[in-house]
């Protein structure tokens, strides 16, 4: 578990929330016009889609249940403008679900209300959709895009409170911690369906971590252009792509978990999990802004049978994977669909890099198809440099320092641990990935491990500790192998990594594969997946301890052997990394003799 510890003018302050003695149900009917606070000793339901409006800030208090009646179509959405802060705890979390959440054990089920949305002003692609262009947007990066959310419905031709987009790229929507949402999502129509989490042209400036989506309809988390930045997210059992991008996301990802699985009996895309993550650069593939971002430290848990692909690639997206794990894929690691099969045109159109190419250039390369001519000046918020700036090193597209464990998929397996039919590509790239290379052996450079699967003892070898699954099951035609209990922390050859993240204010230089640490499961008491015994925390490392003192030192107790990330905020809400040590066993301490205030918060994590 990620452990927290805030600290301030030499006293450890802890938060001990009891538990919920609800005072009232109080149904929440019209939108929210005026800055409004939801407390944990009521239980809030939205009986139809309530909007936070322009100018409205919603605060929702540590602990707070939002629990909207199953099947009524209660939905929250933050308009661009507005702003909420989820200010759950690891200990208090702000959950959000329908009134058939049982809060004790998973069952079967989704599209009992809504979900969340927010809508920013950051820049996106979005010229075209469905091939037919968008109102006057073009696939210049003007910031004057803006388009509809999907999942909602306009009261009027019009209507601004459905419309993302803008050209702020450091816009605000506030911050979101420790939020499990359940059993969620809307279907309105053929590809209109509300996600557990919707975020549209999100801005960098809003802070989201710990965030859970458990039995969605759609996708896990969808975002839509932007710059938004998200840390410890735990996806499960959604019933289409788990993390889903579109229209030029320029945002980072770091510990991001992943189960695929089922949330009802529906066709795959509708109820069953189809792509873990699922990449789409523009609206039409020679748009800009392109999506390009860097995603550290995943742990992806596939469904071996009848899942999709580990990570899906379209129009032009270019993502950098590092440090992750990939196992027990259904489909391949790698899978080029090249276009979204909504009107775009793949990689390579109209002089963009083909699929091949994308892998074999260097971050920091910017296309000139569509770029503003002449360039702006060096600051201007569309100058390139100011758009791209998630990657820094390596390939525009790449997966290095992962581990590849149990695979196996090919056409026509029917069983879980079928042997590959190709054992010389068990990390499954197809046969018309020409120019991809993520071998470790075929280049040792990209530091990636095949771990060894053994047929007699298939759970040797495995990055995780621990991984047990149901009986298999028939659901939408497709049969799931359900994962009823995992232990994610890292093992084996995720132990260690041969690289870290950058310490660039956003990033923890984590020296483990994938999304857990060998010593914490972050998902601890906070989330759905421990409230329902679905994974394993009782080998969780003990809480750190530390103290400022009333000077710019900051001092902790540590670990041998842990990694501890100091972290700065100015309000208490905002945390950026200044400095990362591993642990020796003694009071270490970090001094900000530069930028230190009074006004100041410091906070340490162990991971």
């Amino acid at each position: 578990m990620n452990k927290i510890g805030n600290l301030v003018f030499g006293v450890f302050l802890a938060l001990c929330v009891a538990g919920n003695v609800h005072a009232a149900d109080i149904n929440i009917s019209t939108d929210i016009g005026s800055s409004t606070t939801w407390t944990s000793d009521n239980v809030y339901n939205l009986t139809q889609q309530i909007y936070v409006l322009p100018g409205a800030t919603l605060t929702i208090e540590p602990g707070t249940l939002v629990k909207s009646t199953t099947g009524v179509g209660g939905s929250l959405a933050v308009t661009r403008g507005a702003k909420i802060y989820v200010n759950g705890t690891a200990t208090a979390p702000v959950i959000m679900t329908s009134t058939s959440d049982t809060m004790t054990g998973w069952r079967e089920g989704a599209n009992e209300w809504g979900n969340l949305t927010v809508m920013g002003d950051a820049l996106i692609s979005a010229s075209h959709y469905g091939g037919v262009p968008v109102g006057t947007n073009t696939k210049f990066p003007t910031g004057l895009n803006e388009k509809q959310m999907e999942g909602l419905t306009a009261a009027f031709p019009g209507d601004p409170n459905v419309m993302y987009g803008g050209p702020n790229d450091d816009d605000d929507s506030g911050s979101i911690s420790y939020l499990s949402l359940r059993y969620g999502g809307k279907v309105l129509g053929l590809a209109n369906e509300l996600n557990g989490l919707s975020l549209g042209a999100i801005g960098r400036e809003t802070d989201i971590h710990h965030v859970e989506i458990m039995n969605n309809v759609d996708d896990g988390i969808e975002i839509w252009g932007g710059t938004v930045n998200i840390k410890y997210a735990s996806i499960w059992n959604v019933g289409d792509d788990s993390f889903d991008v579109d229209e030029g996301w320029r945002g980072k990802a770091q510990f991001v978990f992943i189960v695929q699985g089922y949330s009802t009996d529906a066709s795959q895309g509708s109820g069953v999990g189809d792509n873990a993550f699922e990449t789409d650069g523009a609206e039409d593939s020679d748009a800009q802004p392109v999506t390009t971002t860097t995603i550290y430290n995943a742990t992806v848990i596939g469904q071996p049978i009848d899942g999709d692909g580990g990570t899906t690639w379209r129009d032009n997206a270019r993502v950098q994977y590092r440090n992750c794990i990939f196992m027990d894929l259904g489909e391949y690691l790698v899978r080029p669909d090249y276009d979204d099969g909504d009107g775009a045109n793949g990689y390579g159109y109209n002089g963009t890099l083909s699929f091949a190419n994308t892998w074999a250039t260097n971050a920091g390369v910017h296309s000139l198809v569509n770029a503003i001519v002449p360039v702006p000046p060096v600051g201007t918020f569309n100058h390139p440099d100011t758009l791209y700036q998630a990657q820094t090193s390596g390939k525009l597209a790449e997966i290095t320092d992962s581990v590849f464990f149990r695979n196996l998929y090919s056409s026509g397996a029917a069983t879980a641990y079928n042997v590959p039919a190709d054992p010389l590509k068990p990390w499954r790239l197809g046969a018309d990935q020409v120019g991809v290379t993520i071998s470790g052996g075929s280049n040792p450079a990209k530091n990636n491990v095949v771990a060894p699967f053994v047929l007699a003892t298939p759970d040797a070898n495995m990055p995780i500790a621990a991984l047990t699954r149901g009986a298999p099951v028939v659901k939408g035609g497709k049969t799931m192998v359900p994962v009823v209990s995992v232990d994610p922390r890292a093992a084996n050859d995720a132990v260690t990594s041969a690289d870290v993240a950058p310490l660039d204010g956003f990033f923890t230089p984590a020296p483990f594969r994938g999304a857990f640490s060998p010593t914490n499961n972050w998902l601890a008491n906070w989330t759905a997946a421990d409230a329902y015994g679905m994974t394993v925390t009782t080998g969780n490392v003990a809480d750190p301890t530390a103290t400022i003192e009333l000077t710019a030192s900051t001092f902790f107790q540590t670990t041998s052997g842990l990694l501890y990330t100091v972290e700065e905020s100015s309000d208490n809400k905002n945390w950026s990394p200044v400095k990362a040590v591993v642990g020796d066993g003694t009071i270490m301490s970090y001094t900000d003799l530069d930028t230190y205030s009074s006004a100041k918060f410091y906070r340490t994590i162990v991971q």
